[in-house]
């Protein structure tokens, strides 16, 4: 079957999913769930011939760190397949409901905005988040992983789907695979069956698929993460925070990669969180000022504030104040993830306030940016789009809406011309 005729069908399986029920979605969904616990010695199977293949190819370890799987990470898919199905269905939710004149109402009614191609390198463990947000929401998916993480993406569709097909209703094509680089070329031009293209990866490839099709794109091209460490800061929440948000996994899009310190906490902060540091193997870059602080930070160059490293390796900038920290991250941040570590309330608003970014955090640690953490049941991406969804996208951002207008014969002649009858425009309230 070619990339046209898989389009088309998911194109059709969507019409379909729009309006099956609530019940049917969540059985569905919890048969995918238990089918991956079930069965988790043969997704563990073929993922260790995946990391084989990733060793002889030379794959850089921040990939092959994110196609690891193992018992828990199964477990964890299961996991957050079953809290997509205890999520509130966003499906025919009434937004607003307005009375135009006398029995002439409409209705702004949220729906699925149909076909949703998901391309995404190594991570296996997308492929269930990913399918069961786009069948929790009324979404059919194409799925498109990496050639590394090939074996492990087939095992694990093939389970989803065939446990999904035991529903009576549920089209069979609401997920599907596709497998070759040749085949993503295509599906990018599917822009009358394909309503919104999800990458996840690099900066490089993403910007690879915003530029190489007219389907629109939610997404992010990359994670310039900033913590930036402010002059009322409790010096050991500052560390705690800062290392975990760097740490706890530097090759995820929400670690930070530059570190900002306000000058007057600096020679407090800075020689500690410096050494923690270096024990855990990251390497250092700095500012002139940094580096006159702590010896053992490194001199940075320009385009460092402009890089993000996925990896262990951080730059540090001293900053003069609040202001010049937030000018600084939204210069050379991507609108992903910035937090603010302080004990002043009315800074922390100041920061959260004028950061441009998706997520902006007031003392917790970047890695809190995600959707099952969010409790979101899980998510298909984050978005740094300024669209109608940002941050991490769960259920919410994979619905739109439509307009249900409700009338009795009415038509525009009557609202135009001389003798015009006036729109009454009142807001009515929701039924519940």
């Amino acid at each position: 079957m070619n990339v046209s005729e898989i389009a088309k069908n998911a194109n059709t399986s969507a019409l379909v999913l729009a309006h099956l029920s609530t019940d049917l979605k969540n059985q569905a969904l919890r048969l995918m769930a238990d089918a991956l616990e079930a069965n988790c010695d043969s997704i563990l199977a073929a993922n260790k011939k995946d990391l084989e293949f990733a060793k002889n190819e030379g794959i850089p370890k921040a990939l092959v760190d994110r196609l690891v799987l193992n018992e828990e990470k199964v477990r964890g898919m299961s996991k957050g397949i079953r809290s997509v199905a205890e999520l509130q269905d966003p499906v025919g939710v009434v937004k607003s409901v307005m009375e135009m004149d006398q029995d002439l109402v409409v209705e702004q009614v949220t729906c699925p905005i149909g076909v949703i191609g998901a391309i995404f390198e190594a991570r296996p463990d997308a492929v269930p988040q990913i399918s069961s947000l786009c069948f929790k929401s009324g979404n059919a998916v194409i799925l498109k992983g990496g050639t590394e993480a090939q074996n492990s993406n087939k095992v694990i569709v093939g389970l989803l789907v065939e446990a999904m097909n035991k529903v009576p209703g549920v089209p069979q094509a609401a997920v599907q695979m596709i497998e070759t680089r040749l085949e993503v070329a295509d599906m990018l031009k599917e822009d009358k069956y394909i309503h919104l293209i999800v990458p996840r990866g690099s900066n490089s490839f993403v910007r690879y698929i915003q530029e190489n099709t007219r389907i629109p794109v939610l997404g992010h091209s990359e994670g310039i993460c900033h913590g930036y460490i402010d002059k009322f800061a409790d010096i050991d929440k500052a560390i705690r925070i800062c290392l975990d948000s760097k740490l706890q996994y530097p090759a995820a899009c929400n670690a930070i990669e530059t570190l900002l310190v306000h000058k007057d906490i600096a020679d407090k902060v800075l020689p500690g969180l410096v050494e923690k540091f270096r024990e855990k193997k990251v390497e250092l870059v700095g500012c002139i000022k940094t580096c006159h602080l702590v010896a053992e930070v490194a001199e940075a160059c320009e385009a460092d504030w402009d890089l993000e490293y996925s990896d262990l390796k951080l730059s540090i900038k001293t900053v003069d104040s609040l202001s010049d920290a937030v000018k600084f991250i939204n210069k050379h941040g991507s609108g992903h993830t910035d937090v603010i570590i302080t004990e002043n309330s009315d800074r922390a608003e100041q920061f959260l306030n004028e950061v441009g970014s998706a997520s902006v955090m007031w003392n917790a640690s970047t890695r809190f940016a995600d959707g099952f953490r969010y409790g979101l049941g899980a998510e298909i991406g984050i978005s740094t789009n300024r669209t109608h969804a940002r941050g991490p996208v769960g259920l919410e951002g994979l619905v739109i809406y439509k307009y249900k207008l409700h009338g009795n014969g009415q038509i525009v002649a009557d609202y135009s011309g001389d003798n015009a009858r006036e729109f009454t425009h009142t807001l009515k309230p929701i039924a519940e």
